[in-house]
């Protein structure tokens, strides 16, 4: 058998703990590769959540630390206030983000904290058995919604990357997904894209990545990844919804 590409130097030699067919290993596999070639794995701190992806700590190689519920983006802050020579993400779910942690999230991204913060949406809550989260889509069923998502008593799901473009002093907003081979490379590029922001000391970069959750939903592994093709991308459309050193360079080039 042929190896083509080996394990990436930005993740330890522990297995994966995650579900058959999920796909935090992939997103994992994006973040510890771009380190890796951008060269900061050292330097680097991880900011591991509360959620699926708790153990987040036992996987990527640079410094990592967990935090309670939501709390990922004030604690990335602390830490890149105290050591501005370091480079600090949060690596995130939608019940995490979007729930407990939207204060956090949306007032660390108003001030432009100099963190990156990888957002991963599926759509549930995953570790918990699968309850209704900000971003369930509209009649999707739960555990806390049987009969799917009433949009009249819950609201419509919770679109982070359209808020947070918003905010006047946001710097880098992309939408990717996991969902496919073409995608994952174009999700390479917005998740080293946005650590070279970081690094540059551009402000605040973003990178919601859209995922699946096969056992939370019911499904296989590639019956999930068509039906959030089908049914995700329609309510959170991928794309770069900020990017502020392109509209300079763009601006320069007018003049």
């Amino acid at each position: 058998m042929t190896v083509f590409k080996g394990r990436t130097k930005g993740l330890t030699d522990a297995k994966l703990s995650y579900c058959p067919g999920c796909l935090h290993g992939v997103a994992h596999r994006l973040i510890g590769e771009s380190m890796e070639e951008l060269g900061i794995i050292e330097k680097t701190i991880g900011i591991a959540p509360v959620g699926c992806s708790v153990f987040a700590y036992n996987f990527f190689a640079c410094d990592v630390i967990q935090v309670p519920h939501g709390r990922a983006p004030a604690v990335a802050t602390g830490m890149h206030r105290a050591r501005p020579d370091r480079i600090v993400f949060t690596y995130q779910g939608d019940g995490d983000l979007a729930a407990i942690g939207t204060a956090e999230t949306i007032h660390a991204a108003n001030r432009s904290e100099n963190i990156t913060i990888f957002f991963v949406n599926n759509a549930t809550y995953g570790m918990t058995g699968g309850q209704m989260a900000p971003t369930t889509l509209p009649g999707m069923k739960a555990t806390t919604a049987p009969y799917g998502r009433d949009v009249s008593d819950t609201g419509y799901p919770m679109r982070l990357c359209e808020i947070l473009s918003q905010l006047e002093m946001t710097n880098y907003i992309e939408r990717v997904s996991l969902l496919s081979p073409k995608d994952i490379l174009k999700a390479k590029k917005a998740v080293k894209k946005a650590l070279q922001y970081n690094i540059d000391g551009k402000g605040l970069s973003f990178v919601e990545m859209i995922s699946t959750c096969p056992t939370n939903w019911g499904m296989d592994p590639l019956k999930a990844r068509e039906w959030a093709k089908e049914n995700m991308l329609p309510v959170f459309p991928l794309g770069v919804f900020k990017d502020r050193a392109a509209e300079e360079a763009k601006e320069k080039e007018a003049e």
